[in-house]
């Protein structure tokens, strides 16, 4: 009998209303630029401050969610992005737009890392993430196609509030603590030190540098679109509206296909894939190559996050490395705004994409390498599995100690059985072996 799988929907819950506010980047820069009457690198200073907050919560409480408990670090962080988020949607100060960014930003961290960790907990965390990101994107759609028509530049601020503020009630069924390692874990992976160190490290500085190239584009793709490609504000939230919907049918493909590609394809592959379409969007000069790029970059880009959160998720079944990168990439996200405005400014949009697609070609080759060295086989159809719905040739492939057995592959014919005689014939006779030998201890005779 297989354990039932149920979601974790505190958690998917948790995970949205930490990542909505990178998700809003493009919108968020681009209100307060105009809203408040800043400079282009103004704005998005004021974006990588908001990210850069979020990146640091992560590196701060990582070693710290066990001991504080996911709940109250939960409650702290959806707190912090109240407060924060709503009292910077409410002034026009500049001073305490900022400081409002900078706390909601750190509320923000406090919830994506306890719900990073939890998820690295969970018997399928492929599946937690994937939902996480697919009620993500869902929820920033929605605010992409009703925030142009409003007025005034703190929406997209509130819109984060207001989701942290509905998520409060469903942390009263997150534990106290948080879970112990996953089950049926060989004992390398619950001792205190972390496990698959080269690997993690690598992993996090390619995620540093993946999504801050990713960012560079997303926190100025918005000016790409009203000055360079010459749209509308309204028109341009219905592009990126559309491309989240896009990436919600890439999560959904993500999540139906599973580990049968293990990770090192979907993330290297993807990556190259990416770095195609930012050259794309940053050298659109219309509505069609525009939408093109933003669409195709949308699809591809939830799905290769995906996989890259797993397989921070696999380094560690205590969610240590989850949440190391993924407050690396927090760190990448924090510097894109910024590095996306000064390197437009300084050569245009279409040398920035090129140059960003350049950097990502780079950094696909260390984390496909990771993903191939740390994944072991990929998962296919009927493989076994163990009590709690583990797949047994993972937990094998994740092990850091040989087996001392033969694994025999998924699909090898079954080994015929052999009677065991039971009314005193002569064992030989019966072509069985001699049970006594048999169940002897290993050692030399």
């Amino acid at each position: 009998m297989f354990a039932p799988r149920t979601t974790p929907w505190p958690l998917v819950a948790l995970f949205t209303a930490g990542y909505l506010a990178p998700y809003l980047l493009p919108t968020t820069v681009g209100r307060l630029e105009r809203g408040l009457d800043l400079s282009a690198t103004q704005a998005g200073a004021v974006g990588s401050a908001l990210l850069l907050s979020s990146a640091a919560a992560g590196f701060l409480l990582v070693s710290r969610v066990e001991r504080a408990g996911a709940r109250a670090l939960a409650r702290l962080g959806l707190v912090l992005a109240v407060i924060g988020y709503g009292g910077a949607a409410l002034t026009s100060a500049l001073p305490a737009v900022v400081a409002g960014a900078v706390i909601g930003g750190f509320g923000s961290g406090t919830a994506t890392t306890v719900a990073a960790t939890r998820i690295a907990a969970e018997q399928d965390p492929h599946r937690a993430s994937t939902l996480g990101l697919l009620s993500v994107s869902a929820l920033a759609g929605v605010v992409y196609l009703t925030v142009p028509h409003l007025p005034g530049h703190g929406l997209t601020l509130a819109a984060i509030a207001l989701t942290a503020l509905a998520v409060w009630p469903l942390t009263s069924r997150l534990p106290a603590g948080t879970a112990g390692p996953r089950p049926a874990v060989p004992e390398p992976f619950v001792t205190g030190r972390l496990p698959h160190r080269r690997s993690g490290l690598v992993l996090a500085g390619a995620m540093l540098l993946w999504s801050l190239a990713q960012n560079a584009l997303w926190g100025v793709s918005g000016r790409i679109g009203v000055s360079q490609a010459h749209l509308s504000e309204p028109t341009v939230g219905v592009v990126f509206a559309v491309a989240l919907g896009a990436g919600l049918l890439g999560i959904l493909g993500a999540g139906a296909l599973g580990s049968r590609l293990g990770r090192a394809l979907p993330i290297g592959g993807g990556t190259v894939v990416i770095a195609g379409c930012i050259a794309l969007s940053a050298s659109a000069t219309g509505l069609g190559s525009f939408a093109a790029g933003e669409i195709a970059w949308n699809t591809i880009y939830p799905v290769v996050l995906s996989y890259l959160i797993g397989l921070a998720a696999s380094l560690d079944s205590r969610g240590r490395w989850a949440a190391l990168v993924g407050s690396a990439s927090a760190l990448g996200t924090a510097a894109g705004p910024l590095s996306g405005s000064v390197l437009s400014a300084q050569a245009g949009f279409p040398v920035m994409g090129a140059v960003l697609g350049a950097g990502l070609l780079l950094v696909a080759v260390p984390m496909t390498a990771v993903a191939l060295h740390t994944g072991g086989r990929p998962l296919l159809p009927g493989a076994v599995r163990r009590r709690g719905g583990h797949p047994a040739e993972a937990l094998v492939a994740a092990s850091t100690v040989t087996p001392t057995g033969a694994v025999p592959e998924v699909g090898a014919p079954e080994q015929a059985v052999v009677e065991i005689p039971l009314d005193g014939s002569p064992a030989a006779a019966r072509g069985a072996y001699d049970t006594a030998a048999a169940t002897q201890a290993p050692g030399p005779a």
